[in-house]
Parts: structure tokens; sequence; C-alpha cells
């Protein structure tokens, strides 16, 4: 359970674009969240009529340089790493967890397709486990 933590509204419900476009970012507030090492993204998403949404989380040291979240895929003992992307290609609410010590994350998203009828709200909880 987190003893410690904050819920931030980083995007509204709306309709999703054919580009990225970033919702608020945690930790503009003044609310430093390097002392806190767990972020949990709510999105609500409605397919309507996309091929899929695909959420970006990026985190930066001084809000000026951005870092995209990369993932790993390990074969033979070699370690392939990539920026990673969140892809929802189904109706639904989705729970992310992502460890985290970063004093601000950026969290964005981009629509598949055509995005008539889609919709897609984000909000997060960061703290310490």
């Amino acid at each position: 359970m987190l003893a410690n933590y904050k819920y931030v509204s980083v995007r509204t419900a709306a309709i999703l674009t054919g580009s990225y476009v970033a919702g608020t970012v945690i930790g503009l507030d003044g609310a430093l969240i390097s002392n806190q090492n767990q972020l949990i993204v709510y999105a609500d998403f409605t397919i309507g009529s996309l091929t899929d949404c695909q959420i970006k989380v990026e985190f930066s040291p001084d809000n000026s340089t951005y870092y995209q979240e990369t993932f790993s895929a390990i074969s033979g003992g070699t370690s392939t790493e990539s920026l990673g992307v969140h892809k929802l290609a189904a109706t639904g609410k989705y729970r992310i967890a992502i460890p985290i010590k970063d004093k601000f994350v950026k969290i964005s998203a981009i629509g598949t397709g055509t995005v008539t009828s889609s919709s897609l709200a984000i909000n997060a909880v960061v703290g310490e486990v």
C-alpha cells in the first residue's frame, strides 16, 4: 500500500489525435516527486474506431531534458533496449505500475487509426511504497 501518495489528473477525457499530446507534467506544481518511488498510471480508454492507443511515459531531472521509458528484451545473454510505449488495443480501464526516482514525469498519448468516438482519460498516483 502506498504510505505517502499524491493523486494527479494528467489528462481529462478527450478524443485522441494522430500525434502525441502530453498531459499535465507531474512535479510542476512545486511538490517534487523525487522522494517517491512508484508511479501508477490509470488510463480509462474507449477505442471507438481506433486501431489502438499508445501511451508514452518520459522522465526528467530538470523539466527540460526528458528520457523515455525503456523496455528490455533479453535473448542469449544480450539485453536489447528500446524506447517503450504502452499499447492499449481494447476499451477498458488500465493500471500501469512504473518504478520512478525522478523529479518530473510527462505522460503523452496518441491514437492510431480513425479517432472517431475514441476517448482517453489519464490519472496517476505518485507514491512511496
